[in-house]
Parts: C-alpha cells; sequence; structure tokens
C-alpha cells in the first residue's frame, strides 16, 4: 500500500468510528427524553440517524476493504447488497434532510398553524415518501444489473461494466441525481432562506426596539449599552451561521461525490482512483457532521446526552464507593460470604 491509501484507510476508520458514536449517541437521546421523541422533527432526525448508521457499518467497511486489498470484498451477491443499500440510504438522507429543512419552515413562517399542518401522520407521510423515492432507484439498478464494485471508489455502489448500455445508464446517472441531490439542494435552499427572511426581520423589529430603549434610557452605563449592541449583533448573525451550516455542510459533503460521478460519464476527463475515494469520504463524512448539525450541538440534545453521562458516572461512582466500603469493612464481606 502507498501512503495516500495508508491515508484514506486511516480517514475511513475515522469516518466510520466517529460516525458510529455520534448517530448511537443521538439514537440514545431520541430514547431517553421523551420529549425530544414528542417532537415531529424527532421522526426525520431518527430516519436520518439509522440511514447514518447503517452507511457505518455497511458501506464504509468494504470501503474501507476495497482500499486495502485493491480488489471486490466478498462475492457478487454481497457487493450488490451493499450497493443497493447505499444508494438507498445516500438518497434517503438527502431527503430526510430535505424534509427538515420543510419542517423548520413551516414552523418559522406559519407558527401559528404549524401543529395542524405538521402532524405526526404528516411526517409520517413525507418519511413514507422518502423511502418510495430513495427505493426505486436502486431497484431499477439492480434489475439492469447497474450495481457492483467500482474501483475508482472502492466501493459497491452504482456500476455499469456493459458498454451496450453505456447511453441508457448516463441517462439513468442523470436522473438519479437530478432527483436526489439537486431536488434536496433546492428545497434547502428555499426553504432556509425563506426562514432567514423571517429571522432577519424579526432581528430588525428587536434591535429598533433595542435602540429606542437605550435612547431613552439616557443614565445606562455604556458597559450595559454596549452589551446590548453586541448581542444585537450576535442575534443577527445566530440564524446566517445556523443556515449557512445546513446548505453549506450539504453541498461540501455531497457536491464533489456527485460532480465526480457525473464527469466521470464522460470518457474525455482522467478521474484519478484517489480522487475517487477522497470525494467518497467527502459523502461519508455527512454521516459524521449530521448528529452534531442537527442534533447533539442543539440545547435540548445536549442536555440530554449531558443528563446521560452523568448518570452513567454517578452510577459508577456508587459501584465503586461500595466496592471499597465492603473491602474496609469485615463484617460486611463475611455477611456477602
Amino acid at each position: 500500500m502507498s501512503i495516500w491509501e495508508l491515508i484514506l484507510a486511516f480517514v475511513v476508520v475515522v469516518l466510520m468510528l466517529v460516525a458510529l458514536l455520534a448517530n448511537v449517541l443521538v439514537l440514545l437521546c431520541f430514547l431517553y427524553s421523551a420529549d425530544i421523541r414528542k417532537q415531529v422533527p424527532g421522526l426525520f432526525i431518527l430516519n436520518l440517524t439509522f440511514c447514518n448508521l447503517l452507511m457505518a457499518v455497511s458501506s464504509m467497511p468494504l470501503t474501507l476493504a476495497g482500499i486495502i486489498y485493491k480488489s471486490q470484498p466478498g462475492g457478487d451477491p454481497i457487493c450488490q447488497a451493499v450497493g443497493f443499500l447505499e444508494t438507498f440510504l445516500t438518497t434517503n438522507s438527502m431527503l430526510s434532510m430535505a424534509a427538515l429543512s420543510i419542517d423548520r419552515w413551516i414552523a418559522v413562517v406559519f407558527p401559528l398553524s404549524y401543529h395542524s399542518k405538521m402532524r405526526y401522520r404528516d411526517a409520517a407521510l413525507i418519511l413514507s415518501y422518502t423511502w418510495l423515492h430513495s427505493v426505486s432507484f436502486p431497484i431499477v439498478a439492480a434489475s439492469l444489473s447497474w450495481v457492483g464494485f467500482h474501483h475508482l471508489y472502492a466501493s459497491c455502489t452504482l456500476y455499469n461494466k456493459r458498454p451496450e448500455d453505456r447511453t441508457q445508464f448516463m441517462i439513468f446517472t442523470g436522473v438519479f441525481h437530478a432527483l436526489s441531490f439537486l431536488l434536496s439542494l433546492i428545497i434547502l435552499c428555499f426553504t432556509y432562506l425563506k426562514v432567514l427572511k423571517v429571522a432577519r426581520f424579526h432581528c430588525k423589529r428587536i434591535d429598533v426596539i433595542t435602540m429606542q430603549t437605550l435612547v431613552l434610557l439616557v443614565d445606562i452605563h455604556p458597559s450595559v449599552r454596549e452589551r446590548c449592541l453586541e448581542e444585537q449583533k450576535r442575534r443577527r448573525q445566530r440564524a446566517t451561521k445556523k443556515i449557512s451550516t445546513f446548505i453549506g455542510t450539504f453541498i461540501l459533503c455531497f457536491a464533489p461525490y456527485v460532480i465526480t460521478r457525473l464527469v466521470e460519464l464522460s470518457s474525455v476527463v482522467h478521474i484519478s482512483s484517489h480522487w475517487g475515494i477522497i470525494s467518497k469520504c467527502l459523502a461519508y463524512s455527512k454521516a459524521v457532521s449530521d448528529p452534531f448539525v442537527y442534533s447533539l450541538l442543539r440545547h435540548q440534545y445536549k442536555k440530554t446526552w449531558k443528563d446521560i453521562i452523568n448518570k452513567i458516572l454517578k452510577r459508577s461512582s456508587i459501584n465503586s464507593s461500595a466496592l471499597t466500603s465492603e473491602s474496609h469493612n469485615p463484617n460486611i464481606s463475611q455477611l456477602n460470604e
């Protein structure tokens, strides 16, 4: 193995471990907190978490084996099953992010009618559509034998081995990425930009009230005035940062891989195998960033996973103190015997 292959293999291992730990923690928070389970967006986050976990235990290990052995890991049935699952999970993840953005758009733009427009039944219908949409493409690809081991990405994924099917495969690939990546990106941009517009409008209203208050309070201390102005500035930047993170991570992680898949269809441009694996790793990195972007860095999830950790540490400290007291008290030890 070359130094590049060692680095790429190490990156895949790190991505796999972090994705497993982070998404398991999100799942534990969902199971532990009744408040999180009551929220409608929790269904979309749960679906996204399961997609990321399955990606970490199915596709990533085979990519690691493909990098190390430079050949197809396992037999054709295993590779085709993993390629089918990888196509389904990637599409499902993208559409789940789009569903989360629609939920935020309704909550912010139509706050009074949110509970009537976005109920559990509505969320379940949206999830049903994402599953049907996501499973349709791998079914078509598998029926036409367009799933297999692709050496450029060292992965089991969409791959056409027959030259006579080149035109049909090009059309299928273009439609697939248009109705998965591009569709999700359009929904993300439309909904989050609407949310940003409303957030900025509310910020302006708060800023006007703040400035009027500061003008009226003539005797206010300069330090208090400065803190108010700093909070005003942070408030304006907060929504922009969050929305930039949602859209930016989506583009940064998926766009290089999607563009590479489309450029690959042209026989004119040569693509390095190292770049192919790097673009695949960037797509895998979305399974790592999603738990932090959508869940673990939010206040409610922070409080929940901190409560879980404190509960585990408290229980372990109680057990250790009980063992220590038993070792120092011979009477207790004799009774236990």
